[in-house]
């Protein structure tokens, strides 16, 4: 759960923006790090991309997502996020995600631990 705004209370996966030069891969690790204090690693993807509209001027992004496992830590809120909440595929529709895309995302992270 989001922690700030945009869209502080609502539902986001973890993630933000890349540092100039740095990999999408990198980028994860260091997002995941910092908003859940977890080493991840078989990070697999993107799996899937979506553009959105971010912040105050409308800034057109696009998200890419991957799948992940814990390598080390225990999964807890930090920096911008408020809260922590695994989910199952059957939940997906009723959450109050702070972008649609976000569902787009996790959908296809199901989808590809699945096959």
């Amino acid at each position: 759960m989001r922690g700030r705004e945009p869209e502080k209370g609502r539902i986001d996966v973890p993630g933000g923006f890349l540092e100039p030069g740095e990999h999408p891969v990198d980028g994860i690790r260091r997002e995941t790090c910092e908003e859940l204090g977890v080493a991840i690693s078989n990070i697999e993807g993107p799996l899937t991309m979506a553009t959105h509209r971010y912040g105050e001027k409308g800034d057109y992004v696009l998200a890419l997502g991957f799948t992940a496992r814990i390598a080390e830590g225990e999964p807890a809120p930090a920096d911008d996020a408020a809260g922590l909440t695994w989910v199952s595929p059957e939940e997906l529709d009723g959450l109050d995600f702070a972008w649609e895309h976000d569902r787009t995302l996790v959908r296809a992270a199901f989808a590809a631990h699945d096959n």
